[in-house]
């Protein structure tokens, strides 16, 4: 079953190979989801600053009754914080958020501010010192292990070239109809491992005829469907629901695409655009 195989990171770390995600999902809603979730079997719960639910994420574990050892817990340093100082007070403020006495990853959730996602400023010297500020917690043993989101190849090459610890996760827009092949590659080569992001591509893949039509030929879901392509292309899906029915779904994925079904899920024409989730579709689901 799908929920008890792991990756292993390049640091030797164990990370359940799916993930509940938890954006928009506050207040006592993100407690009981993170409850349920634990209760059916999923281990790897992702959080995040900006998100506004790692006070329940952290309740929702520890009320859980599954030891603290056996979940791993997922948390993104703010997109903001590109100084030292203000990422090292952040990374403290999560720590005694979560309250679940470390945090098992935590990564940086966008190379630049969420004011200037997309523009040409990369933010170099700024995700150096963010980056310096999560090693220190990391060889503190606060974090267990350190991470990437929404980073592009320059980007990630900026923290290898300039930074002491590898990072272990680039955490990315991936699912079928937009399956960015050549930053993919480039992260497996260095051995970082691909965390894909809204799987079903913020709903529009429910839209698509074609994956519906191949959902239905293995008997699935659309998002069993897409969380698998993901899965088979060596990635680590992070669906995000609150309903108990969509997890229990989405984690009953123990099926195979075949090759010839894959080749025809990985040249599929990319999708224009993301309707009303375009507007920083990054931001809003990573």
């Amino acid at each position: 079953m799908i929920l008890q195989e792991t990756y292993t990171l390049s640091n030797g770390v164990k990370i359940p190979k799916i993930a509940l995600g938890t954006w928009m999902i506050t207040e006592d809603a993100a407690v009981q989801a993170v409850k349920e979730a634990i209760n059916m079997g999923y281990r790897h719960i992702d959080s995040a600053q900006d998100y506004g639910n790692e006070a329940e994420v952290g309740a929702g574990v520890r009320e859980s009754g599954v030891s603290r050892e056996e979940i791993f817990v997922t948390t993104k340093l703010a997109a903001q914080y590109k100084t030292y100082e203000g990422a090292k007070v952040a990374i403290e403020e999560s720590l005694q958020r979560l309250d679940i006495g470390y945090i098992d990853m935590m990564i940086i959730h966008s190379p630049q501010p969420w004011g200037d996602f997309g523009g040409t400023d990369r933010y170099e010297e700024g995700n150096l010192e963010a980056w310096r500020a999560l090693e220190e917690a990391y060889e503190a043993g606060k974090i267990r292990a350190i991470g990437l989101s929404n980073f592009q190849q320059s980007d990630v090459e900026n923290i290898l070239n300039g930074g002491k610890v590898k990072p272990a996760v680039n955490q990315i827009l991936a699912h079928i109809s937009n399956t960015p092949f050549d930053l993919i590659n480039f992260c497996n080569d260095k051995d970082i491992l691909v965390e894909a992001y809204s799987p079903v591509g913020h709903g529009e893949l429910f839209k698509n005829g074609a994956i519906a039509q191949m959902a239905e030929k293995y008997e699935v879901s659309v998002p069993q469907l897409c969380i698998r392509y993901d899965l088979q292309l060596g990635m680590l899906p992070l669906p995000k629901t609150a309903n108990p029915e969509h997890m229990a779904n989405n984690a009953d994925v123990d099926f195979v695409i075949s090759d010839e079904d894959m080749k025809t899920l990985t040249n599929m024409e990319k999708i224009a655009d993301y309707g009303e989730a375009d507007v920083f579709p990054v931001y809003r689901e990573a």
